[in-house]
C-alpha cells in the first residue's frame, strides 16, 4: 500500500518536504560550510556601503521610494558600472518604452553590449529569458507592473505583487541571480502592495528626498547580509547621481518640523545627517 500510495504522487510535486522521512535529518550548525562570502562591488561607494561591501549573488533586492525620486537613474547607473566590469546585467522595465531607456542613458554615459535591456510585464516570459540569458545581475522596475497569469487579479494588486515577488525570489535562489526590484511607496512612505513583500526579499532599500531638491538618501532598513546602519547621500545632476563623499560639509541636518538647519557640524558618522524615516530633507535656505 505504501510504494501504490507513493507512485501516486505525481514528480512535480516533489519539492524540499516532499522526500520521505527516512531521507531527511538535521544537520548540526558546526557541520555547514559557508565558504567566502563573494560579493560583487557595484562600483557605486555610497551604495556599496549601504549594501554591506557590495552585491550577494542570488540576493533579491528591494528599492522603494516616491515616483520620480531617481530609483530607476540609480539602478541603471549600478547596470552601467556592474557591465563595465564585465558582469552580465539585465533590465527589465514594465513602466518605459526601450527608447525612453536609451535616451536616460545617454544622459548617464557611455554603456557596452553586456547590458541587454526588455519590455515585459509577463513573468512566465521573463524567467524563460533569464534561463536563457543567464544574467548575473537582473533589474525589475517596477514589481507593480509585473503580473503571473495563474493569478487573476490585476497588475499592482496584493496577490499580484506577492506571487511576482514570489517568482523572482525562486529565480534568483534557484539560478544564483542578483535582482533588484523597484517599488513605488504610497503616501504613507511604505512600499505599495503587501507588508509581507519586504519580509520576502533578503535587502530593503528606501530611497528618500524631495525630488524638487538635488539631494538623496539612500537608507538600508533591512539586510540579511549586513548592518542597517549605514546610509548613502546622492545628489541629482545632469548627469545622474552622484556621491557625496562627505555629506556634513554640504548640509547640515534638516528636519521636516520646519527648522533650518543650523551650522555645519564636523564629520563624526553618516548617521548625524539621516531624519527620522519619513521625514523630507528640506533645502538649504
Amino acid at each position: 500500500m505504501v510504494e501504490q500510495t507513493a507512485a501516486k504522487t505525481p514528480a512535480g510535486n516533489q519539492g524540499l518536504g516532499s522526500h520521505s522521512a527516512a531521507g531527511r535529518k538535521p544537520v548540526h550548525l558546526t557541520e555547514i560550510s559557508t565558504g567566502k562570502e563573494g560579493r560583487i562591488p557595484t562600483g557605486i561607494g555610497e551604495l556599496d556601503r549601504v549594501l554591506g561591501g557590495g552585491i550577494v549573488p542570488g540576493s533579491l533586492t528591494l528599492v522603494g521610494g516616491d515616483p520620480g525620486i531617481g530609483k530607476s537613474t540609480l539602478l541603471l547607473q549600478v547596470c552601467r558600472m556592474l557591465s563595465t566590469a564585465g558582469h552580465q546585467v539585465l533590465y527589465i522595465s514594465g513602466e518605459e518604452s526601450l527608447r525612453q531607456i536609451k535616451l536616460r542613458a545617454v544622459r548617464i554615459g557611455e554603456f557596452n553590449e553586456n547590458l541587454s535591456l526588455l519590455c515585459e510585464t509577463n513573468l512566465d516570459i521573463i524567467r524563460a529569458v533569464m534561463e536563457k540569458e543567464k544574467p548575473e545581475m537582473a533589474v525589475i522596475d517596477s514589481i507593480q507592473t509585473m503580473y503571473n497569469e495563474e493569478v487573476s487579479s490585476a497588475p499592482g494588486s496584493v496577490s499580484q505583487v506577492r506571487e511576482s515577488t514570489n517568482v523572482l525570489m525562486q529565480i534568483a535562489k534557484g539560478m544564483g541571480i542578483s535582482i533588484f526590484i523597484v517599488g513605488h511607496v504610497t503616501k504613507d512612505g511604505n512600499v505599495a502592495g503587501p507588508r509581507v513583500l519586504e519580509h520576502m526579499v533578503d535587502t530593503v532599500l528606501y530611497f528618500e528626498g524631495d525630488r524638487h531638491a538635488s539631494y538623496r538618501i539612500l537608507r538600508g532598513v533591512k539586510n540579511r547580509f549586513g548592518s542597517t546602519n549605514e546610509i548613502g547621500v546622492f545628489e541629482m545632476q545632469t548627469e545622474g547621481l552622484v556621491e557625496v563623499k562627505n555629506p556634513s560639509v554640504r548640509f547640515g541636518q534638516c528636519w521636516s518640523d520646519g527648522n533650518v538647519c543650523g551650522p555645519v557640524q564636523p564629520y563624526t558618522s553618516r548617521r548625524s545627517v539621516l531624519p527620522p524615516r519619513g521625514h523630507r530633507l528640506l533645502r538649504h535656505r
